[in-house]
C-alpha cells in the first residue's frame, strides 16, 4: 500500500512517537500498582527498562510491535524497505544484547508486547506478578 503522506509529513509523524511513558507502559504500571506491586523506573540499567522491581531483580520492557519486530503484528513498510528492515533488525539485536547484559547482572528480564497490554492488561500484569512474587519468595 502506498503511503498517503509526503516525506515531510511522515517524518513529522515518526518524530512524535514517544520513547518513554507510552500509553501501554502507563496502563501496565497502573495494573501492577493495583495488584500491590511497587516498582521503580531505573535509568541506570542496561537498556533502561520500562519497569523495574529492584528487590526481586526483575526488569520489564514493554515493546512496541512495530519498533521491536513483533512476529505477529509488525508490518514493515513497503517504501524504503531496506532502511526499515535494517532498523528493526538492529532493534531486535539490541533487545537481545540488553537482555543478556541484564541476565549476566542477575536480573530476570520480562518482555511484554504492546498487543499483550492492549488486548489484556490484566493477563500481562498477572504474568509479571507471578514472576516477581516467585523471585521475592525465593530470595
Amino acid at each position: 500500500m502506498a503511503d498517503d503522506r509526503s516525506t515531510t509529513q511522515r517524518s513529522e509523524t515518526m518524530r512524535r512517537v514517544k520513547a518513554r511513558n507510552t500509553s501501554c507502559e502507563v496502563t501496565l504500571r497502573c495494573a501492577l500498582h493495583r495488584r500491590g506491586l511497587r516498582y521503580s523506573l531505573r535509568k541506570d540499567l542496561p537498556g533502561k527498562p520500562d519497569i523495574t522491581f529492584v528487590r526481586a531483580s526483575v526488569a520489564v520492557f514493554v515493546d512496541g510491535c512495530f519498533w521491536h519486530g513483533c512476529p505477529d503484528h509488525c508490518r514493515r513498510p513497503s517504501s524504503n524497505r531496506a532502511y526499515w528492515d535494517k532498523k528493526i533488525d538492529r532493534n531486535i539485536a539490541r533487545d537481545q544484547r540488553v537482555a543478556d547484559e541484564l541476565t549476566d547482572l542477575g536480573w530476570r528480564v520480562i518482555r511484554v508486547w504492546e498487543h499483550e497490554v492492549t488486548s489484556s492488561v490484566n493477563r500481562a500484569a498477572a504474568k509479571i506478578e507471578r514472576i516477581v512474587r516467585s523471585r521475592l519468595d525465593n530470595a
